[in-house]
C-alpha cells in the first residue's frame, strides 16, 4: 500500500523551539539513515504565524517519512504549500520528487 499521508507537528512558539528541534533533527537522522527509499523522506519545518503576534514553529513529515512522525505523536495533514519550508533533514533531491512542478 502507498503511503499518502502527511503528517505536523507544532512546536509552538518558534522562539523557544530550538531544543526541541534539534532533538527532532537527531531523531530524524537516525531515522534517515535507516530509510529504506531515500528519494521522497524528508522532514521540513516552516515558521507560521496566520496573523497571530508570535509565529510557531511546524514541523512537516513527509509520507515515507510516517513511521517517525507518528513516533513522534505528529498529526495527519494536507500536503504543505512549499512556500516557506525549510529542509530539516532528508535528500535535496526530494523537494522535485514531492513539490513538482513548483
Amino acid at each position: 500500500m502507498e503511503m499518502k499521508s502527511w503528517y505536523c507537528c507544532s512546536l509552538g512558539d518558534a522562539m523557544l523551539a530550538d531544543a526541541v528541534l534539534d532533538e527532532m533533527k537527531t531523531r530524524a537522522l537516525t531515522a534517515y539513515a535507516e530509510a529504506p527509499n531515500l528519494n521522497d523522506w524528508a522532514v521540513y519545518y516552516r515558521h507560521e504565524s496566520e496573523g497571530r503576534l508570535h509565529c510557531e514553529l511546524v514541523v512537516y513529515f513527509s509520507p515515507r517519512a510516517a513511521h517517525l512522525a507518528e513516533l513522534l505523536s505528529a498529526s495527519i495533514c494536507v500536503k504543505p504549500g512549499r512556500q516557506g519550508l525549510s529542509l530539516l533533514v532528508g535528500d535535496v533531491s526530494s523537494w522535485a520528487r514531492l513539490f513538482p512542478g513548483s
